[in-house]
């Protein structure tokens, strides 16, 4: 497949600030606002989920590179919506441009790389290496 045609899909996943995903609750620091790490958790899904639909059967991505800026704290009970859209396309390696606003403000954003990989064959190899 030619994953060209994939440039300019974009995705928008949304979460509510819950204690779950405080910085305070993964271990990245101790302040009860949306965590780092879970603001990228939910970029990620934003950029796995534009292209999904449109892979081959068998086959998804994984992510390989995160460059993100967090840049307003959100607080508990704050909706975060993450869009990811795909930029740029190089053989198998997806390139997104990446935002995350809350309901007042742009709190993050960034470039984000995922490949688009055989599962099956993933898999394998993975297995191999701890067999």
């Amino acid at each position: 497949m030619d994953y060209a045609c994939l440039v300019g899909r974009e995705h928008t996943c949304e979460i509510v600030v819950s204690r779950g995903n405080t910085a305070s609750a993964v271990g990245s620091g101790g302040v009860d606002v949306f965590a780092t790490p879970s603001m990228i958790l939910l970029m990620e899904q934003a950029a796995r989920e534009a292209v999904q639909p449109l892979l081959p059967d068998g086959h998804t991505t994984v992510g390989t590179r995160v460059e993100v800026s967090h840049l307003a704290a959100t607080p508990l009970g704050e909706r975060v919506r993450a869009t990811a859209r795909v930029v740029a396309v190089d053989g198998r390696k997806l390139v997104y441009e990446v935002e995350a606003r809350d309901e007042h403000t742009k709190v993050g954003e960034g470039r984000h790389e995922r490949f688009v990989i055989d599962l099956g064959r993933f898999l394998a190899k993975l297995s191999q290496r701890s067999g």
